[in-house]
């Protein structure tokens, strides 16, 4: 299904820091529940993420890319307000999309 440019930049995608990692063992899949600040524009969310195979200290402090307009899901009985950008692999699962530099929190992915 092919959208136009106008949709694609509706999708407000910006860099954010990992501040903390906590276990989530209630969500059916195995999760991290992140919390990440994109800024002051922006502020600090919450994020229920498939990335296991990375641990806390690996994501504690790493930037990240995400999805910060979306309406807030409610997994597990936590609010998933930011959705965590990342490729699929069929080896790792979901492997992290970040700046290759220390690119500033809360910059707009263009």
């Amino acid at each position: 299904m092919a959208i136009d440019i106008d949709q694609f930049q509706a999708v407000d995608m910006r860099v954010g820091r990992v501040m903390s990692v906590e276990e989530f063992p209630e969500a059916r899949m195995p999760a991290w529940k992140l919390s990440i600040d994109f800024g002051p524009e922006v502020g600090t969310k919450r994020s229920s993420a498939q990335i296991t195979h990375y641990s806390r200290e690996q994501l504690e402090g790493t930037l990240v890319v995400g999805v910060v307009n979306l309406t807030p899901r409610r997994i597990a009985g936590f609010t998933s307000e930011v959705l965590v950008l990342g490729a699929l692999d069929e080896i790792e699962g979901v492997v992290l999309l970040r700046p290759d530099k220390d690119a500033a929190v809360g910059s707009r992915i263009a």
